[in-house]
């Protein structure tokens, strides 16, 4: 008897860093340039999916090299937002951009179908979906945010900081990063287990 797939409503997991291990190491051995490249951009931005996509050559690209840090203009919000490219996402753009066709000037990710267009949101909805599930996970839990929040969800277990979060996330409030991050609800959970009875 087949069953429908699985719906999970709410907020969708971050990734854990031996997800992202795994994820990376599936990609290589498969030899998916862009797709890796297109992961490892994704985690390091913390862009929304329609950012990730957008993004263009000279959005990463000054002087002939791929930048340490770059610069975009949200557009959910309008407002620009600085990100870092880690020396291995450096290394898998650069795998990427030597296979890659379309205007050398254009989208990092152009559309299979149409090289004046990029990459479509839905297209990378199903790539993500399609990477969780190739580790096992469910991909019913995961989804394109689940890349924006790996991140920073690690970050803030790691120090608290919620400032460096919500600059780092782009938001204009800080009660958007707590309810982004479930902060509230991971620090409630964390508390209660901590007490034995």
């Amino acid at each position: 008897m087949n069953r429908p797939p699985q719906v999970i409503v709410g907020a969708k997991l971050p990734l854990r860093p031996m997800h992202v291990w795994a994820i990376r190491v599936r990609l290589q051995i498969a030899n998916r340039l862009r797709d890796l490249a297109l992961f490892d951009i994704a985690v390091d931005s913390k862009l929304r999916g329609c950012d990730v996509v957008s993004l263009r050559l000279l959005d990463i690209i000054a002087a002939g090299a791929i930048r340490s840090r770059a610069i975009v203009i949200q557009q959910k919000t309008g407002r620009p937002v600085q990100f870092e490219i880690t020396e291995q996402t450096r290394r898998s753009l650069i795998e990427w951009l030597k296979v890659r066709r379309g205007d050398p000037d254009g989208w990092v990710f152009p559309s299979r179908m149409d090289q004046s267009n990029h990459l479509s949101t839905r297209q990378y909805f199903r790539l993500v979906k399609g990477w969780v599930a190739l580790i096992g996970l469910e991909p019913a839990a995961y989804g394109m945010h689940s890349l924006r929040r790996t991140k920073v969800a690690m970050l803030y277990r790691k120090t608290g900081n919620l400032r460096a979060c919500q600059l780092l996330l782009g938001h204009t409030k800080l009660e958007s990063t707590v309810r982004y991050l479930g902060v509230e609800l991971d620090d409630a959970l964390a508390l209660s287990e901590a007490l034995e009875i």
